[in-house]
C-alpha cells in the first residue's frame, strides 16, 4: 500500500511554532530540532503498518474515510490525536512522520470549536444523557428525548467513548455511519463504531486531544 500524505494541519502547526521559538530568542535556528524523529511508544509500533488490514464493517464508508496510514508531519509526539474538523479526518500520530487517519463527523455549523484537551474517560457502551440546551432545542422543533438512553446499539454514542476534559465533547461511536464524514453533530466527534473501538485500543487516559478547523 502507498502511503497518502496529509500536511495541512502540519503546516499551520510549524508556522506557530516557528513564529513562538522567534518570539523567545533561542540561539539556534527557528526550525533546529523542531521535527527531530523519535522512536515511537511500543504501543504504537505497528509490525505492517502500511498493510493495516481492513475493519469489519468499515466497507460501508468511501475509500478516503476507511482507516488508512498516512504520512503526517507534526511537531506533536507518538500517540496525540489530532481531529482536522474542516477535512473531517482524525489522525492518531504514531511516530516517525506518520499517522493513522479515520474518517469522522463533526460539529455542524454553530458546533464546531477548536482546541487542546485530554482523554479524562474511556467508558464502553456508554449511556447518553442528553444536554439541557439539546432538550431545549428539540423540544422546540417538536421532539422530545428522553433524560438518559441506555448504552447498546441504538445508542448515539455508540459503541466506545473518549471523553474531552470536563467538557461535554467526547470522541465516540455512532448509531448513523452514514453521518461519517459529514458536518453533522453538536461538536463531539463521531467514529464508526468498529473505528472508535480500534481507537479505544490504542490510547490510553491522559491522551492528548487537538481540534483544530
Amino acid at each position: 500500500m502507498t502511503f497518502q500524505i496529509a500536511g495541512k494541519s502540519s503546516v499551520r502547526f510549524a508556522i506557530a511554532l516557528l513564529g513562538l521559538v522567534a518570539v523567545v530568542g533561542l540561539g539556534a535556528p527557528a526550525d533546529a530540532g523542531l521535527f527531530k524523529k523519535k522512536p515511537p511508544p511500543v504501543d504504537y509500533v505497528d509490525q505492517d503498518f502500511e498493510n493495516l488490514p481492513p475493519i469489519k464493517g468499515e466497507n460501508q464508508l468511501a475509500k478516503n474515510l476507511r482507516r488508512t496510514p498516512v504520512y503526517y508531519r507534526s511537531p506533536y509526539p507518538a500517540g496525540t490525536i489530532i481531529v482536522d474538523t474542516s477535512d473531517r479526518y482524525l489522525y492518531l500520530l504514531v511516530g516517525e512522520g506518520r499517522a493513522i487517519r479515520y474518517g469522522v463527523a463533526v460539529g455542524r455549523d454553530g458546533f464546531t470549536w477548536e482546541g487542546s484537551m485530554k482523554v479524562s474517560k474511556k467508558t464502553e457502551w456508554p449511556d447518553w444523557r442528553p444536554p439541557a440546551d439539546m432538550i431545549a432545542r428539540a423540544k422546540k422543533e417538536g421532539k422530545t428525548l428522553p433524560p438518559v438512553v441506555k448504552g447498546g446499539p441504538g445508542n448515539p454514542l455508540g459503541a466506545r467513548a473518549l471523553y474531552l476534559g470536563n467538557s461535554e465533547y467526547r470522541i465516540h461511536g455512532t448509531n448513523a455511519p452514514k453521518s461519517i464524514g459529514h458536518n453533522s453533530s453538536s461538536g463531539c466527534i463521531r467514529m464508526l463504531n468498529e473505528h472508535v473501538i480500534d481507537l479505544y485500543d490504542k490510547v490510553p487516559i491522559g491522551t492528548r486531544v487537538i481540534v483544530i478547523a
